[in-house]
């Protein structure tokens, strides 16, 4: 049991390079060699002073006219063959914490993201500053999950695909910026391209943490509709609002739009359809609360060996090959010497 256990650990990455072992067999049966003549035209007295004892010596050795194979370069062969196969060895299994689920961060970088009204370090720092914060500790905890980033603002794109890479979505979160979508907020648009990319995803289980601090003002996809869509797609959307909520009365209130105040009825509503929840931060700390509200719903991970270190045996077979055709050509020339 212990052998069966040790040679577990043993494989080929190629074994179907074996098929290549019996070919020099092949081909001295297939292929004759060719007879080679000798013609005395250019010089006949030099050919016939020669004749006699060039019919005494043996350049060929008859046992190489034979139709076997040597034992020494059968064996040459087969290391050759052997190293070819790329024998590996497993090290011990390493394991890899995996939750089995995809989400997406959708990040809105609208121009009301500036406003800073939130509180960092002993700092007043503005809105995407603080959700950079915040967001960048929660991709840390995430390891094992495949994570991707929307960001949106007049328009949404795609900034990383699902990968597990956190570093490379975390580094691409801190390098945004205010107004590089745009100026105003497409939800509705934010949550159709996440449907659109989550197509090629092959897991059940996927998730959207949408965060934002205004209405939808712009895009062409309506917020509600998208969430029943992901409703039937089988997407949980967690909706954030970030920023605090102004009240405005009386004539402040008619004389200044209220077009950017956040819209957190259809924030709430997307929540619903799609069995998730709706969350408001109005400071720094809340935020970092909800996260790691989040964070615990979604936590459902288990150990699986996704993943083995292995070393590569292929250089021993080759070194002995190497080795074996050097002693081979120094026994042919010693034997021509002779």
């Amino acid at each position: 049991m212990q052998w069966f256990a040790i040679w577990q650990n043993f494989e080929f990455l190629w074994p179907w390079m074996i098929a290549f072992l019996p070919l020099p067999w092949i081909v001295r049966l297939l292929v004759k060699p060719i007879k080679q003549e000798q013609s005395p035209l250019l010089a006949p007295q030099i050919m016939q002073r020669v004749s006699e004892p060039l019919a005494n010596e043996r350049f060929i050795d008859p046992s190489l006219q034979s139709r076997k194979v040597p034992f020494l370069f059968a064996l040459l062969w087969l290391l050759v063959i052997l190293a070819a196969m790329r024998p590996i060895w497993y090290l011990s299994p390493t394991p890899f914490t995996t939750s089995g689920k995809d989400m997406i961060l959708a990040v809105d970088l609208s121009g009301s993201m500036k406003k800073a009204d939130m509180y960092l370090g002993g700092h007043d720092v503005d809105r995407l500053t603080a959700v950079k914060s915040v967001v960048s500790e929660f991709i840390e905890k995430r390891q094992g999950d495949r994570m991707g980033l929307v960001v949106f603002g007049s328009q949404a794109f795609l900034q990383s695909p699902l990968t597990y890479d956190l570093y490379t979505v975390k580094s691409l979160l801190n390098e945004s910026e205010i107004g590089m979508a745009g100026n105003n907020t497409a939800i509705g648009d934010a949550i159709g391209l996440t449907l659109k990319h989550r197509k090629k995803s092959q897991q059940s289980e996927s998730v959207l943490i949408l965060l934002t601090d205004g209405s939808n003002t712009d895009g062409e996809v309506d917020p509600i509709e998208a969430a029943e869509m992901a409703q039937k797609m089988g997407l949980k959307i967690y909706t954030i609002g970030v920023g605090r909520i102004e009240h405005r009365t009386g004539l402040d209130a008619f004389f200044k739009s209220a077009k950017n105040d956040m819209d957190t009825a259809s924030l709430q509503k997307i929540a619903e359809l799609t069995n998730g929840r709706f969350f408001l931060a109005n400071d720094t700390k809340q935020l970092k609360q909800i996260y790691q509200e989040i964070n615990a719903l979604e936590s459902v991970e288990h150990e699986v060996n996704s993943y083995r270190l292995r070393t590569e045996l292929y250089a021993w077979p080759l070194g002995t090959a190497f080795a074996l055709s050097v002693l081979l050509a120094w026994l042919q020339l010693r034997k021509v010497g002779m």
